[in-house]
């Protein structure tokens, strides 16, 4: 079946009737229709099986006829429900009203938009909208292909979601807002909020998700990267999920950007820095190209504009076949037409040969609006297990890069610092050897890094509790181990900065 057969998604619920907006949640939540309600409901397998688009063990789940079960199996599930039971447990005649229910076969009743229980950060319970069959995520869990369809919460939002920076701010601005998480989470610690999207569906969706979810609305504004923004307003937060895929033409919107390969990702970034207020940050998903005879690194490196530090990380690699694959299978297109896959498949090869594109990188692109004349920019591959939320965990990065920037190496030494929390010591080496190989600093929280240091760093980080300083600290050291303090003073000094950098230690203000 081609695209354009498949039906439009649905008329959506009115934006203009807070009203019964606010209703519709106080029944929602009056049934235990939240995150928490749902695994205890579901259990643990069925609640992760609707994240990887398998609805089976969901429905078996809800085959009861309480209150809860109805809500799961008609806006989770797309299923229809008795227009009688219904009504003891919405206000039926304004959600028809406003378009939230529609009537099926006579007595029934089905929902017109997805709705998921959401469980924000600090345990709010929100609900995400989005179009019918998108609630769910995972690849090939999109209910249509339909070029504007708005999909609900993803792997990529809540990492998004995660890894921002949540300090309250003034203004915020979420690009590409899609069905609205970012502007939602926004919302709690951001005094003004805009949203936008080249998708008028996407604002609509995006306006019913914050007045399900009782927040403020915000400033919807349609138009592609900064060109709904007005050239005087600048924002202390820019984050954005974009439509990242690499991908030859633009056929889904929340997906395709429509610019050729990784060139929507670096004008976002490049243009972000002038929208950026004195310290704000600006936080990207992206995708980048690993083009042969270029370091990937090198490439990201030039996306970064002036003024502005740079944190990135790539979280994972995947050859072209493999990435094409993924987003074939994301569509659905593996389920229609084996010719017609083929000829997609065949499309997407044809696009990377041609930009010598030998794999593509995913990850974390985090910039931030500093006056110093030196900006860090960091590039660096971390695929490993994080532990999320990490917006503080970016925050520190950030504050640890301006006490580097402002000690040399003598202010280094005449510092004070701590180990941070949490920090296990590895020793490795044969079994039976009287000194180790080398010894491994691992972090249990946060990025959870493992670095590997000499006797002396291990010995220096051991001690680090703030009340010495690190000079008086490696003379003590080097007193120890029989070795000239002036030579240790002066070898030191960068692997205190790293460690520093990384996370294992931080200034003892």
């Amino acid at each position: 079946m081609s695209d354009s057969s498949l039906p439009a998604p649905t008329a959506l619920p009115a934006a203009d009737r807070p009203d019964v907006a606010a209703r519709l949640r106080d029944a929602l939540l009056g049934a235990s229709f939240t995150a928490d309600g749902l695994l205890e409901l579901l259990g643990a397998p069925a609640y992760a099986a609707l994240a990887r688009s398998e609805t089976v063990p969901a429905l078996r789940a809800t085959r009861g006829d309480t209150p809860l079960e109805l809500l799961v199996r008609l806006f989770l599930l797309q299923q229809p429900v008795p227009a009688a039971r219904v009504a003891d447990v919405l206000p039926v005649p304004e959600c028809l009203e406003a378009g939230w229910l529609t009537r099926v076969g006579g007595d029934e009743l089905a929902a017109t938009v997805d709705v998921r229980p959401y469980g924000g950060l600090d345990g709010e319970d929100w609900f995400i909208v989005s179009d019918l069959g998108c609630a769910v995520g995972g690849a090939g869990g999109i209910g249509s292909r339909e070029e504007g369809v708005v999909l609900g919460v993803g792997g990529a939002s809540t990492t998004l979601a995660g890894i921002t920076v949540r300090t309250p701010v003034g203004s915020a601005l979420d690009l590409g807002t899609g069905s609205g998480i970012q502007a939602l989470h926004a919302s709690r610690h951001a005094t003004r909020v805009t949203a936008t999207d080249v998708n008028p569906r996407a604002l609509h969706i995006t306006a019913l998700t914050l007045a399900l979810s009782g927040a403020p609305a915000a400033d919807l504004r349609q138009g592609s990267l900064f060109g709904p923004v007005r050239d005087d307003e600048t924002f202390d937060l820019i984050v954005s999920n974009p439509p990242f895929v690499i991908s030859p033409g633009a056929r889904l919107t929340y997906r395709d950007g429509g610019m050729g390969g990784d060139d929507l990702c670096r004008t976002l970034v490049q243009q972000a820095g002038e929208r950026l207020n004195e310290g704000g940050f600006a936080q990207f998903l992206a995708n980048w190209q690993h083009v042969e005879g270029e370091d990937w690194q090198d490439r990201l490196r030039s996306w970064v504009p002036r003024g502005c530090d740079a944190w990135i990380v790539q979280r994972e690699v995947q050859d072209v076949t493999q990435y094409a694959e993924l987003w074939l299978r994301d569509a659905g297109d593996h389920r229609g037409d084996p010719a017609e896959y083929q000829v997609r498949y065949d499309a997407w090869l044809e696009e990377f040969e041609a930009r010598k594109v030998k794999a593509v990188g995913f990850g974390w692109i985090t910039l931030r609006r500093t006056g110093s004349a030196v900006p860090s920019v960091i590039a660096e591959e971390w695929p490993h297990p994080v532990e999320q939320p990490l917006g503080d965990t970016v925050r520190a990065h950030f504050a640890r890069l301006d006490y580097l920037r402002d000690h040399d190496d003598a202010a280094l030494l005449d510092g004070h610092f701590r180990l941070v929390g949490e920090i296990v010591q590895e020793q490795v080496g044969l079994p039976g050897a009287e000194d180790p190989e080398h010894v491994v600093l691992r972090q249990q929280r946060g990025m959870r890094r493992a670095t590997t240091v000499d006797t002396v760093g291990a010995g220096f980080a051991g001690v680090c509790d703030g009340t010495l300083s690190a000079g008086r600290i490696l003379d003590a050291i080097a007193q120890l181990v029989g070795e000239d303090p002036a030579l240790l003073r002066d070898r030191t000094p960068a692997q205190i900065r790293l460690l520093v950098e990384q996370g294992f230690l931080e200034p003892a203000h």
